[in-house]
């Protein structure tokens, strides 16, 4: 992979073998942070201690309980500090490596995986972490059910059993090869007890979640800010965050801007030290004017039409393929975006570890698609929209608006669709506003992405065992997403999530658009601020300020 810190419009890129863990079977390259020992801004100077840092983000986080549902990345950023998780996923390598568990193992059919804990970790109430807590913030998930966006990753749960204090052993019915991956998320994030104890939805606020992390909640105000404090006894940092110590950083505040435009005037008139979400209309501005834009592609599911299959129009593959046809992908990322976001050639991005290119299904031909709809009987009425069995071929879509390019691409969307008569309606909302769109099911299809390191976001996307959104039935799909998940040899892993893909692609369940990038803009007193192997901000223990 490369590690990219961009200044004054200068790209410097370092390369890095890649090592690739059980979970991690190939895929392609894409740019991403480093460590300190890459950040182009840093000055010869040792790390300094103390100093606020102030953070814009677009949207409130919605919930602090890691492992509930919240906006986003956004919230992900915050949470990230609050919780450490038993592996970290090396964003050079996508290797996994110790973190609260100095080690792990998986028995050969890959349905039991046994954590060894560190003995000198504690929460930040003072409590030491031991496997109980382990226990408890994984039945913990399982029990909230769908209100837990970590449910996923527990398909075929048994259970968790405490070995001894410092010994784990995670229990699956079935193959869950992704597991030990899914475990260096957020979301899996370990949290005290008492935490535990909480009904699931009152630890939205954030009050009472304890974790094990290098900072803790001191205040929240709902669309305003989240502030954190540094814990000053916490040392059990990865080593590849470049501090093994306290946080250099005395507070965090995660201050909620809402406009993309403002973050980026925020930052460049020092109103805040760091802007996430910038759009690709700024990154030339910020540069321009020196200021440190780092950015990194997101691995996952790329942004593109997620057909939900139950609807009768949209049942019919071939009206699916038609759509395919009419979409000009590399239109949409050069209007919306620009090239610093790759136009997507597959469900997965190309950064994901299992991805296979699937760009023969796909490409825009508008007068296939014409005659695809014409054989299906969808023909052209006075308005210009296509009638068949007097229905007119009008499409409801669901978006999420925590993104701001996502409005000029459905509108282009848009556009394209109606030059070969389909008209659609576009119905946006808040990441929970969707996933109860989603879970409702009144839409055709929806435009969204999901970001993870590991090609089994397949199987929580796509599985009838998992959430399924698409209400896909397909015996063969199934099959494959089930097969991936219990293949331990990353070589057979990878060419089972090829066959996936290759699946989606041609019944055209997904069409792929453009692929993620992950774009943050720093003042250059900001140093060792990194994206994880999710290109989400990672932990923030290693990040300083120069002093004033």
């Amino acid at each position: 992979m490369n590690a990219r810190i961009r200044r004054g419009g200068t790209a410097l890129a370092t390369s890095v073998a890649a090592t690739l863990a059980l979970t991690a079977c190939g895929g392609g390259t894409g740019t991403g942070t480093g460590s300190a020992a890459d950040d182009v801004s840093a000055s010869t100077s040792s790390p300094v201690d103390g100093g606020e840092l102030t953070f814009a983000i677009g949207n409130d986080p919605i919930s602090l309980n890691p492992s509930g549902t919240g906006s986003g990345n956004d919230t992900l950023y915050v949470t990230r500090q609050i919780v450490d998780s038993l592996l970290y996923q090396n964003p050079d390598t996508n290797e996994l490596e110790p973190w609260l568990a100095t080690s792990w193992s998986a028995n050969a059919d890959a349905t039991t995986f046994t954590f060894e804990l560190r003995d000198d970790v504690t929460f930040s109430d003072g409590t030491p972490l031991t496997a109980t807590e382990v226990k408890g913030t994984f039945d913990d998930i399982v029990a909230a059910g769908a209100k837990s966006g970590a449910l996923s990753s527990f398909v075929g749960y048994e259970g968790t059993n405490v070995i001894d204090d410092d010994t784990v052993e995670v229990d699956f019915a079935t193959p869950n090869a992704a597991f030990p991956s899914s475990t260096a998320s957020p979301a899996l994030g370990i949290v005290a007890a008492s935490t535990v104890a909480i009904p699931f939805d009152d630890r939205a606020t954030g009050e009472g979640v304890v974790g094990t992390g290098p900072f803790v909640l001191e205040s929240y105000t709902k669309d305003v800010e989240t502030v954190l404090a540094q814990r000053a006894e916490y040392a059990w940092a990865p080593s590849a965050l470049g501090n093994d110590g306290a946080p250099h950083l005395a507070k965090v505040t995660f201050q909620v801007v809402p406009e993309a435009g403002v973050r980026t005037g925020s930052l460049t008139s020092d109103q805040v030290d760091v802007a996430g979400g910038i759009q690709p209309t700024d990154i030339e501005t910020l540069e321009a004017s020196g200021f440190p834009v780092i950015s990194r592609a997101n691995p996952g599911n790329v942004f593109g039409v997620y057909f939900n299959n139950s609807r009768p129009i949209v049942s019919d593959v071939e009206v699916r393929k038609a759509i395919s046809f009419a979409i000009d992908a590399e239109e949409i990322r050069d209007t919306s975006l620009n090239g610093s976001f790759a136009v997507a050639t597959s469900v997965l991005a190309s950064t994901t570890p299992g991805w296979a290119d699937q760009s023969s299904y796909f490409a825009f031909d508008r007068a296939k698609a014409e005659k695809l709809l014409d054989q299906a009987g969808w023909t052209v009425g006075s308005d210009g929209v296509r009638e068949k069995d007097g229905q007119k071929l009008s499409l409801k879509v669901a978006w999420i608006t925590n993104f701001g390019p996502n409005q000029t691409s459905l509108e282009l969307l848009q556009q394209q669709l109606k030059a070969v008569g389909i008209e659609i309606t576009l119905e946006g909302g808040t990441v929970p506003e969707f996933l109860e769109r989603q879970q409702g099911g009144d839409y055709d299809f929806a435009w969204h992405n999901q970001s993870r390191a590991d090609g089994d976001i397949l199987r929580t996307a796509f599985s009838t065992g998992a959430t399924n959104y698409p209400r896909i039935t397909d015996p063969e799909l199934e099959s494959l997403l089930q097969a991936q998940l219990a293949a331990g040899d990353p070589a057979e892993r990878a060419e089972i999530l090829a066959q996936a893909q290759e699946r989606l692609a041609s019944q055209y369940y997904q069409i792929p658009v453009h692929e993620l990038t992950s774009v943050i803009g720093t003042q250059t007193t900001v140093h060792g601020l990194t994206f994880g192997a999710d290109s989400r901000l990672d932990s923030l223990v290693g990040t300083w300020k120069e002093a004033d």
